[in-house]
């Protein structure tokens, strides 16, 4: 690993990761990704290493925790960088994919890597790179892209760009959850079930399966990141969640539920019986214009709309009900959450509508 720079995580102990880095040969250095609860102890430790802060760097607008940058910026007069497309408006340099700074001869690149969010960077420095929520490590895939602002099909084309970029780079996310240590590219190209995705279409579809959404404390926090917060207390954030990471935010009671499964087989024998229970679709609105269409059998209530509001469907708690989504894993979560919240006979259709559209298929050439 190079030695020509200082690179410091400021936040080893916590889920989230503030880095800071500069020249050995300046006191000048660089905050990566502040959080607002921690400003004060970065202020001392600026001053207690004789370090002056010259720039400030966000890699995206975070909806886990409240951003230090705009209270660093006004508390040391360092710049603000962030991508060209950010909205926070006190943002002082904006960089664009393939920028670069100097910084007393340390070369800083910055390339766009959208996905989590439309205004993901990540910054390269020697020997590492700092891929902000675009890419964890190991199993830990990436930060999720059901957010405002995500989008698995970028997200995809930002992982072909870390692909393409040299292995050696030590990669440094803004999150780690499971205490795993920093390694190279090239071995995550093996660690990482993310780059083992053969397709964009495949990638987009592994994806959609494990939305849930934002919880509502995130649109609290994004609001605040919006505008600059300096205050600590403009959104309530839940300690050490890993609410960056997919399904992060589901309450760990609802995955211990134990529900039951139907094959496709079943599901549509009961159909084709008009047998009385309630068929539930639980995508989005927006997937039933997608390539597996409505379902026209069924009634969409999406998987968000359930963990907002579970007592929509309280005139079904008696009736047995059958969940189904793309393909399978969030009718999974549907028929836990229905589970804990007192429904007596919720289940999930094994495989989802993939699985049942190949039996019905069959059914129609025979």
């Amino acid at each position: 690993m190079p030695e020509q720079i200082r690179f410091i995580n400021l936040n080893p102990d916590h889920t989230c990761k503030t880095y800071l880095f500069g020249s050995l040969s300046s006191q000048n250095v660089v905050i990566v990704d502040p959080e607002l609860e921690h400003l004060q102890s970065h202020v001392e430790f600026f001053t207690e290493h004789n370090f002056t802060l010259k720039y400030i760097i966000d890699t995206h607008t975070h909806a886990d925790h409240l951003s230090g940058a705009a209270a660093l910026q006004d508390k040391t007069g360092a710049d603000l960088i962030m991508a060209q497309n950010a909205p926070a408006p006190c943002v002082s340099i904006r960089v664009k994919d393939g920028d670069t700074i100097d910084l007393e001869g340390l070369s800083i690149k910055f390339i766009t890597t959208p996905g989590h969010t439309a205004d993901s960077i990540s910054v390269i420095l020697p020997g590492r790179i700092l891929t902000g929520d675009a890419l964890f490590l190991d199993d830990g895939g990436a930060g999720r892209d059901d957010l405002p602002g995500g989008n698995p099909a970028d997200h995809w084309n930002t992982l072909q760009k870390l692909r393409r970029l040299p292995e050696n780079l030590v990669v440094h996310p803004a999150h780690d959850y499971r205490n795993r240590t920093p390694s190279s590219l090239q071995q995550l190209k093996g660690t990482n079930p993310l780059f083992s995705i053969q397709t964009q279409e495949d990638y987009v579809d592994y994806l959609l399966d494990l939305q849930l959404g934002p919880a509502d404390w995130m649109h609290d926090v994004l609001k605040a990141n919006y505008s600059c917060t300096q205050d600590p207390k403009a959104a309530w954030v839940p300690i050490d969640s890993p609410s960056c990471e997919a399904m992060g935010t589901l309450d760990p009671n609802v995955e211990k539920q134990q529900v039951d499964a139907i094959s496709p087989a079943t599901l549509q024998y009961k159909l084709d019986m008009n047998e009385d229970f309630l068929f539930i679709d639980v995508r989005s609105v927006g997937e039933l214009q997608g390539k597996l269409g409505k379902v026209d059998q069924a009634s969409n209530i999406p998987l968000t709309s359930i963990m907002n509001d579970v007592s929509q469907l309280n005139q079904f708690k008696e009736k047995f009900i059958v969940a189904i989504c793309g393909s399978g894993k969030r009718s999974i979560i549907a028929a836990k959450m229905l589970k804990k919240s007192g429904f007596g006979k919720p289940v999930y259709v094994e495989g989802g509508i993939k699985a049942w559209r190949s039996i019905t298929n069959q059914k129609e050439k025979q």
